[in-house]
């Protein structure tokens, strides 16, 4: 069963896998540096859960939920 970026536990790693967006939200998040193929680290949450941020090659980025969860992930990798 493939995982979501959004069901990471904080400070769980994974590799990105694919973006299943539509076109520009893929587009935004390419742009953000999310890409199929980084390592990234959930690295924060906030209070109410939303949104969550990353660390990967292109620094920290934060995301709502609803974007983490079209970014398919695999923490085997």
């Amino acid at each position: 069963m493939a995982r979501t970026l959004d069901q990471l536990n904080k400070g769980g790693a994974a590799r990105i896998v694919a973006i299943r967006g539509d076109a520009p939200l893929t587009q935004r998040l390419l742009a953000m540096g999310v890409m199929p193929g980084s390592r990234v680290r959930l690295v924060g949450v906030a209070p109410l859960g939303d949104p969550i941020t990353i660390e990967g090659p292109a620094g920290r980025v934060s995301l709502r939920r609803v974007e983490a969860a079209t970014v398919v992930v695999d923490e085997t990798a």
